[in-house]
């Protein structure tokens, strides 16, 4: 895995870190997960150097303004928010990337075989760390489906970071499971 300074954060890891609000959402299996969004969005937060990766056209702000408070409560996730709302501006420029809606894609979207199913919806962080001139990771928390696509991601150079490797192998052998019934 290559040394992280640029993040670029999929929806469910501020929403995942918001899980441990009066604890109510932590469980003894996703507990390692929620601690460790927690982790990432503190750090990315307090840090100098923020590393945060946004494309300039704001559809990933505007996915998390649309599932996180932007008045920065309860959660952690909020807090992300809250700051993500009042800092973005001050992002270097290098990492407010642009990309191209095509369609239901983005021309930056790579072409891969094994991407040929890729999520419409995700596709917006694909497209950014394939733009950006280091392609960041992509931090992953609860979405299974990114595990069936991290190698074909891998052989396209965008690696994915996911916050608990063992809690998204589990739900993705579940769902696997279940389809195969």
């Amino acid at each position: 895995m290559k040394i992280p300074n640029n993040y670029i954060l999929d929806t469910n890891v501020p929403k995942t870190a918001n899980l441990a609000v009066g604890g109510v959402g932590v469980t003894l299996e996703n507990y390692d997960c929620v601690m460790s969004c927690i982790s990432l969005l503190e750090k990315i937060t307090s840090t100098k150097d923020k590393g945060l990766v946004l494309d300039a056209s704001d559809e990933i702000f505007n996915e998390y303004r649309g599932q996180l408070n932007l008045g920065g409560s309860p959660g952690q996730g909020d807090a992300f928010m809250k700051w993500l709302h009042d800092n973005r501006w001050n992002f270097p420029e290098e990492d407010r990337v642009n990309i191209t809606k095509h369609n239901d894609t983005y021309v930056e979207f790579p072409e891969h075989q094994g991407l040929e199913n890729f999520d419409i919806s995700d596709r917006k962080f694909v497209a950014v760390s394939n733009a950006h001139p280091n392609k960041p990771c992509i931090y992953q928390a609860v979405d299974s489906k990114w595990w069936g696509w991290k190698n074909a991601l891998a052989e396209v150079g965008i690696e994915v970071h996911f916050m608990d490797e063992k809690y998204i192998q589990a739900i993705y052998q579940r769902k696997m499971g279940n389809a195969n019934e």
